[in-house]
């Protein structure tokens, strides 16, 4: 996983829930393709035919809240996003983006971030860097296994390489 990370933000506000990440209609299949095709139509039509790779969602509190889908943290990554930045996020939205290798950093002044920001983030220390406002913002960090587990693409490849298979 490279420790820096660059692109254009996407920002939301509180509460972004799994139904928009990803609409239930859609959970009929696991292709990330057709899951990037629909990630966050219902909240942002716009996003999921503009998103570049290694852009970022920055949102308000309790992202990912909702249901337990796996689907939704997969399809922002299918989409080619980089890594979500928020306050919080919702406990089984963080777990299941830390188990697929989708960095994830909480920080309050992710609400300071807005769309189409130019945005550079150091996963190693935490740091944010907003280049369009001149600004940066310090998110936690992540301890070394998890930055490893994230690195070899997430918990099942992380278990794979720990067990020698």
């Amino acid at each position: 996983m490279e420790s820096k990370l660059m692109g254009k933000a996407w920002a939301y506000g509180d509460n972004v829930d799994t139904d928009v990440i990803i609409p239930a209609r859609y959970l009929t299949t696991s292709e990330p393709a057709v899951m990037a095709a629909h990630c966050m139509e219902d909240i942002d039509a716009s996003f999921a035919g503009s998103v570049q790779k290694g852009d970022v969602i920055a949102a308000g509190n309790n992202f990912g809240c909702g249901s337990s889908r796996e689907h939704a943290p997969l399809a922002i990554k299918s989409a080619g996003v980089s890594c979500v930045i928020a306050p919080s996020f919702a406990r089984i939205f963080y777990r299941n983006a830390i188990n697929i290798g989708l960095p994830i950093l909480e920080c309050p002044d992710a609400v300071k971030i807005g769309k189409g920001d130019e945005i550079e983030v150091n996963l190693s220390t935490g740091e944010i860097q907003n280049l369009t406002k001149g600004e940066t913002y310090q998110a936690k960090a992540f301890p070394a296994f998890l930055t490893k587990l994230i690195g070899q693409g997430g918990l099942v490849p992380y278990v794979r390489a720990r067990l020698g298979k």
